[in-house]
């Protein structure tokens, strides 16, 4: 922001960077909990290994959270003065 940059961009441009990673995150966690869920069928109980309610509710949830803790900061850091920060450097 002490170079130009608008607030609005500066909240997209960390809202997308933590989104890209957790989205990454995330395909990561859904290719390996469907390569491993036969492993532990005879650990669940009453859920089969590839309950879709199982896998989307899980998705949105850390999709929520991981969009919760990039938007937080991101705000915070458009609240800051590019003098302050400036001077802090």
């Amino acid at each position: 922001m002490a170079l130009g940059a608008q607030s609005g961009d500066v909240l997209r441009m960390v809202v997308r960077q933590g989104m890209m990673m957790a989205g990454a995150g995330i395909a990561v966690g859904l290719a390996g909990a469907f390569g491993l869920a036969r492993l532990i069928t005879t650990m669940l109980y009453g859920v089969k290994p590839y309950d879709p309610v199982t896998f989307v509710s899980v998705t949105i949830v850390l999709a929520l959270t991981a969009f919760a803790a990039c938007w937080i900061p991101a705000l915070l850091a458009t609240r800051v003065d590019p003098l302050e920060a400036l001077r802090y450097e």
